[in-house]
């Protein structure tokens, strides 16, 4: 009776130390799918020329707020308020199940690191700058209410967080008194080139009630005549935004509150030198600029302005819209250009569920002043761009998360 009294025992006490070793990990498995029925004015029939020229596009298609996505992130308790963490995300087309990224597993985010409860997280992997981490949420766009339909053209600035830095080693503080600060560095990998192609990035972000402040930093430094695609920002997987040399990129933000609606403002300023393509419709490719292969004595620079709201008519149907003016400067030895798109978005959602809901959303786009640049077309997000100054993108889609 002992020796079963004490195997009883040490079975419970092995049950009672595995689910309380259970308790101090976890791992969850997450994700979105976001599919819509897209319409879109003035499509190029071959999207990488213009003059092949175009018409009237009706498709099925998938992210036109939020990528769909899955992926993995957990945690392990180490005790004394320090946690291991990691997060794996992958993104993916819901029309035909291929992956997005060029094809990269997890390529949106790829991590792991430290966090302490008192001090922040120490992270290594492919990550966000905090251009999208403290600004973007302060915008329409990226991971605020409109998405990728919102993005800014180009998404010159990164707040739709098309681009991820690799390589990198970043730091983000806990809250102090409303107070966040944040700093990373991004390695070229590259032996006897650690410039060609590295980054790095600072930022941070003060919540005082209903009022949140952010502003961001975000600089990447290649070499326009030996491009590094393994370094800091990748070239083989459409993860750039530019092709070109030294780029910079920073803004400022502020949102008010009042209850779940919310007003934004945002203000960013990104330069590219020695540019030679723009990602439009979701590839460099297609925005050629004039002059040499490797952009020599090209130069752009854009300044973006953006208002927005969105409000909660009922708990379940909010209403949102967005307003962005920008200017650019393009200067090139093959000629100028100083083209201007004014920009707005609408859209109204309801929801099914918390996890579930329906959507509208409507973008108009008009450039002025591109000099017959194709580049400078028209072109929402990774839709096939216009054959002209003006597109309109009506998109009725759901999302469901889990």
């Amino acid at each position: 009776m002992k020796h079963r009294g004490l195997a009883g025992l040490t079975i419970a006490a092995s049950m009672l130390f595995a689910s309380a070793a259970h308790a101090q990990s976890s791992v969850t498995l997450f994700g979105l799918i976001d599919t819509s029925i897209v319409y879109s004015s003035n499509a190029r029939t071959n999207a990488a020329k213009p003059s092949s020229g175009g018409g009237t596009q009706w498709q099925v298609f998938s992210g036109s707020i939020y990528t769909s996505r899955w992926g993995l992130r957990g945690n392990e308790d180490l005790g004394g308020g320090l946690s291991a963490v990691f997060w794996l995300e992958n993104g993916f087309n819901a029309t035909n199940g291929t992956f997005k990224n060029g094809g990269d597993l997890f390529g949106r985010q790829a991590w792991v690191g430290l966090s302490a409860r008192q001090y922040g997280t120490l992270s290594l992997g492919r990550q966000y700058d905090f251009m999208v981490t403290y600004l973007a949420p302060l915008s329409a766009t990226g991971s605020g209410f409109g998405g990728n339909l919102a993005e800014h053209p180009y998404d010159n600035d990164n707040l739709n967080n098309d681009m991820r830095l690799n390589n990198s080693v970043k730091f983000s503080s806990a809250p102090f008194k409303g107070l966040k600060v944040g700093a990373m560095y991004a390695f070229s990998n590259q032996a006897g080139q650690i410039s060609n192609n590295n980054a790095y990035s600072a930022g941070l972000s003060y919540s005082a009630g209903p009022v949140t402040l952010a502003a961001a930093y975000l600089q990447i430094n290649r070499n326009p005549n030996e491009q590094n695609a393994n370094g800091a920002v990748s070239t083989g997987d459409g993860n750039a935004l530019t092709i070109g040399g030294l780029q910079r990129m920073y803004g400022l933000g502020a949102q008010y509150m009042f209850g779940s609606s919310s007003v934004g403002l945002v203000w960013t300023h990104t330069s590219t030198d020695s540019v030679s393509n723009l990602w439009l419709g979701g590839s460099t490719g297609n925005g050629a600029l004039p002059g040499p292969s490797n952009g020599a004595h090209n130069y752009i620079k854009f300044d973006n302005f953006e208002i927005n709201g969105r409000y909660f008519v009922r708990p379940d149907l909010s209403l949102g819209a967005s307003y962005t003016y920008t200017m650019a400067s393009f200067e090139s030895a093959s000629g100028n250009a100083h083209p201007h798109w004014n920009q707005v978005m609408a859209q109204a959602d309801y929801l099914l569920s918390k996890r579930t809901d329906v959507y509208i959303e409507g973008v108009y786009q008009r450039v002025g002043g591109g000099n017959g640049i194709p580049a400078f077309d028209a072109g929402v997000y990774t839709l096939t761009p216009s054959t002209n100054n003006q597109q309109v993108v009506v998109a009725v889609g759901l999302k469901h998360r889990f």
